[in-house]
């Protein structure tokens, strides 16, 4: 197993994070979550306004509810910034994958991806989410404490480094391949 990364990593790298491209991003791979600790990597997934990604853990399982206790459609979608997968995810074959919907090298900075932002991927169209993407305690134990701080330091919650968080606005399908723009 690979050590994780460290924080002296994490900070030199941050330049590079920050100027990955800003819109018109290729979606290079999509994640479905059926169940905790599963995956699998679908070339297209469908996306609805009523069940985020129908058959995905969100459905009977979201990390945030509704009053009513369905899931909060703010988190129906997750977007990883590829340049931040590739920093923390080192030990691929002894790791499990983060499980974000999509990964795709593109920034999601709040000065990018104001909330509100639409983003058109594939026939969807997602709505980013004013919910803060702050890592869980699976991210810590996974890819060390050290890409945890990283997230949640002072000043860096608006650079959105663990991805940002969407709606479904539209109905749609999304594939591999497809782009991220901004509407």
């Amino acid at each position: 197993m690979l050590p994780p990364i460290t924080m002296a990593e994490l900070m030199a790298a941050l330049p590079d994070v920050l100027a990955a491209p800003k819109d018109d991003a290729p979606i290079l791979q999509l994640c479905f979550r059926p169940g905790y600790n599963q995956r699998s990597f679908p070339e297209a997934l469908e996306l609805t306004r009523a069940r985020g990604i129908p058959g995905e853990r969100f459905e009977t399982a979201p990390w945030a509810r509704l009053p009513d206790g369905t899931g909060d459609p703010r988190i129906q979608v997750s977007i990883l910034p590829r340049r931040v997968l590739d920093l923390v995810w080192r030990d691929r074959d002894g790791t499990p994958h983060p499980g974000d919907t999509v990964i795709a090298d593109l920034d999601t900075t709040e000065t990018n991806l104001p909330v509100g932002t639409l983003l058109q991927a594939g026939t969807a169209l997602l709505r980013v989410s004013d919910l803060f993407n702050d890592g869980c305690v699976k991210w810590k134990v996974r890819y060390g404490s050290d890409a945890k701080d990283w997230i949640v330091q002072p000043g860096h919650e608006p650079l959105r480094l663990r991805g940002v968080l969407c709606a479904v606005e539209r109905d749609g399908v999304m594939r591999v391949g497809d782009r991220l723009r901004k509407v």
